[in-house]
């Protein structure tokens, strides 16, 4: 029967499962598995287990099968992307408050992430300190010294909203896609990030 669906939007399918057609739940489950795991390798750098964070991606993309509404929601795919990030934000964050672990800053300011399709930076926090001061990352030398000068400023000057747009800033995600996670909005988001570059700065031994 899932051979027949494959001509079908997501949009389409879903109005099916609402008709009755149950089994094309774990048709969409086994067709986004596969962004569950990007999204998961991208959330790594957090701290979190791959494997767990696949897992929770899962149950996000459970609850975006299950709540989609078409004419309240975008795309079935947006939809699905915000319930999956969410997810597994949240369960970072639960993580850490269990471990009491900060953000691993060595791991983050090497992350190589790749560009997103809305426009995230898909940069380290080195490179997105680079940015901001006009030269290349090859050009900042980064030692264990200046991480901890830089974990400092992050536990010390930013605040709790501005901690969670560095988080998933880091991971490559856009200010716009930040926003829907975290439920701000954009402009907000975008004030936090800009705020958030400029404290960084001050952390970097030139």
């Amino acid at each position: 029967m899932s051979e027949g669906y494959g001509g079908l939007t997501d949009e389409e399918l879903i109005d099916r499962l609402r008709d009755g057609e149950a089994q094309i739940t774990d048709y969409i489950m086994d067709k986004y598995k596969n962004l569950v795991r990007k999204k998961a390798k991208s959330m790594y750098i957090l701290g979190a287990d791959n494997d767990d964070l696949i897992q929770e991606g899962m149950i996000g993309l459970f609850k975006a099968v299950r709540d989609y509404d078409a004419g309240r929601d975008a795309s079935f795919f947006t939809f699905a992307d915000l319930c999956i990030s969410r997810q597994m934000y949240n369960a970072v964050q639960a993580s850490r408050r269990e471990k009491h672990a900060p953000l691993n800053t060595y791991i983050s300011l090497y992350a190589d992430m790749t560009e997103t399709e809305d426009g995230g930076n898909g940069a380290g926090l080195l490179n997105v300190i680079a940015s901001e001061i006009e030269v290349n990352p090859e050009q900042l030398m980064i030692d264990r010294e200046n991480v901890a000068d830089i974990e400092a400023i992050i536990e010390k000057e930013l605040s709790s909203f501005e901690k969670q747009v560095l988080d998933l800033y880091i991971t490559g995600m856009s200010y716009s896609q930040i926003a829907k996670v975290l439920s701000r909005d954009e402009k907000s988001t975008d004030n936090a990030l800009q705020r958030l570059k400029t404290k960084l700065r001050k952390a970097v031994k030139l």
